[in-house]
């Protein structure tokens, strides 16, 4: 615990118990989760107190958000070096039969040209298909 209380330590977080819960909850993750799969995991925590926590994550960079297609917000673990803006943005697989979403950092969303006076925001990629896991 104590290095996830460094961890939040050095994004400017401050540690509370639920925080170092989540955050060790999300470190275990293999793929990305939604607010109800979490709130599957903490039955007792307040929907509100895990929302918060995540957008605070979110904020400081320590996770980030993929919509998954179907309309369903999931948060994975930015891992290090990640940065989460459009220059830096990976790619994400959305697997249509488990319906886990996956970060592929190593695949990075290509840069689109944008007219002039055009900012970007966000750039998202998301791949539609089957994972390792259920196709074989």
């Amino acid at each position: 615990m104590k290095e996830l209380e460094e961890l939040l330590t050095a994004k400017k977080v401050r540690t509370t118990a639920m925080r170092l819960l989540v955050l060790k909850t999300l470190q275990k993750q293999k793929a990305a989760i939604g607010l109800q799969d979490l709130e599957s995991v903490f039955e007792k925590a307040d929907r509100i107190t895990l929302y918060r926590t995540l957008k605070t994550f979110e904020e400081k960079g320590l996770i980030h958000s993929i919509v998954d297609g179907n309309g369903t917000t999931k948060y994975a673990l930015c891992k290090e070096g990640c940065e989460c803006a459009p220059k830096d943005m990976h790619v994400h697989f959305y697997c249509q039969n488990c319906r886990e979403t996956f970060c592929l950092p190593k695949s990075k969303v290509p840069e689109v040209p944008l007219p002039e006076h055009f900012v970007p925001v966000e750039t998202t990629l998301l791949v539609k298909g089957v994972c390792g896991k259920c196709s074989g």
